[in-house]
């Protein structure tokens, strides 16, 4: 997955996208962080989980993405519902449809993504960028084995975006072998993702062969 996203010629809105929901299937890169400081009401202190997702054919649509994820408090009234604070993908209909269906504020970037593997140790590079400017880079190693196939399921909410449509929920449930590995993480300090340089990791896993519903 390298090279320059390709733009969309049409406004977003205008951009044609499959209807919800979205079967998708890929691998996710998450580590969960704790950010002690906030630096706006959209990204208070709290518990963030970023990750790269790779989503695969089988899927509506393929194409890279990097997000972040806020859990909400419980005086937010939302449960154990995760709000999306900061998104990029490499696909205009991606974009449209994550905003049109459920406020979801993707943006585009360009991605690079490279895997290798020695033994049982699978080692992966990710990067983000906005044209020359970086967004975010990851180094993720796991140890391949056999795993079984973990449930899961999350609630998304997301307040109304500037172009108006609302706040919206959904949900998200679906299975993947779920395997713990290390990540090394960096924000670009001038990048839209600076405000994570100062935040503690907590856990990485890859979410391998996920099958999900969203929406």
């Amino acid at each position: 997955m390298t090279g320059p996203a390709t733009p969309p010629e049409l406004p977003y809105e205008q951009v044609a996208y499959p209807p919800a929901p979205w079967p998708m299937v890929g691998s996710m890169w998450l580590s969960v962080f704790r950010l002690q400081q906030g630096v706006d009401s959209v990204r208070p202190a709290g518990i963030y989980g970023a990750a790269f997702v790779d989503y695969t054919e089988g899927s509506p649509l393929t194409y890279g993405e990097l997000l972040v994820a806020r859990l909400m408090r419980k005086d937010e009234g939302r449960g154990r519902a995760v709000t999306i604070t900061d998104i990029w993908v490499d696909s205009p209909a991606s974009v449209a449809g994550g905003r049109e269906l459920w406020a979801i504020p993707k943006g585009l970037c360009d991605f690079d993504l490279e895997s290798s593997r020695r033994g049982p140790v699978s080692s992966t590079e990710w990067s983000a960028s906005l044209g020359q400017s970086p967004i975010a880079s990851a180094s993720f190693t796991d140890v391949s084995r056999i795993a079984p196939r973990i449930p899961f399921k999350q609630a998304t909410y997301q307040p109304a975006l500037p172009e108006g449509g609302g706040e919206k929920a959904a949900g998200m449930k679906g299975s993947a072998k779920v395997l713990p590995g290390r990540a090394r993480w960096d924000f670009a300090a001038d990048g839209p993702l600076g405000y994570l340089r100062g935040a503690t990791q907590l856990t990485t896993l890859r979410l391998s062969d996920f099958r999900l519903s969203f929406g």
